[in-house]
């Protein structure tokens, strides 16, 4: 399989427990998953497949050490390389801006020449507007832990499973 490395950005701990699960069920060593404010382009570039994680504050906005990472990745040529986003959110209290984390990511790394791995269907998930919804598909994994924590390792396990097919 292709080296796999894991970059997430969590205020709270929820994000970098889903880093560790996915981390978990790819069989990624806990050395190649790193917090975002720990990141450098030699780090970066000792990867093929980027699984970037974020949370959503606010109206939408990327979790805060996110902002001097996400300007590293964008100022780099990431061709050859395949990413793949995960975000959690709150679909209840933040309905409208429901996993919006991962829009942000998404369109700040386009321009890099990085190849996108597919999202998940949002057809699972109770929320009323987010804007990391295209075409009926999150463009990561969507993670609720607050409030659908029961679906959690169900929706990690699925995503690995899609993730170890695109990769093969």
């Amino acid at each position: 399989m292709k080296k796999i490395g894991i970059i997430y950005g969590s205020t709270t701990g929820t994000t970098e427990a889903v880093a560790g699960m996915i981390a978990e069920a790819l069989g990624v060593d806990s050395a190649d998953v790193h917090e975002v404010s720990t990141i450098s382009e030699d780090l970066v570039n000792g990867y093929e497949v980027l699984l970037l994680g974020t949370s959503t504050w606010g109206d939408g906005e990327l979790q805060d050490d996110w902002y001097d990472g996400i300007d590293l990745l964008k100022g780099m040529n990431l061709s050859g390389k395949i990413v793949g986003l995960f975000g959690c959110g709150d679909s209840e209290s933040y309905s409208d801006t429901f996993c919006d984390g991962m829009s942000v990511l998404a369109e700040d790394l386009k321009g890099t020449g990085c190849q996108m791995l597919k999202g998940v269907s949002a057809s699972d998930y109770n929320y009323s507007s987010s804007l990391s919804v295209v075409d009926g598909n999150f463009v990561g994994l969507a993670i609720d832990d607050m409030n659908e924590s029961d679906k959690t390792a169900d929706r990690v396990n699925a995503w690995v499973a899609q993730i170890k097919e695109e990769l093969n």
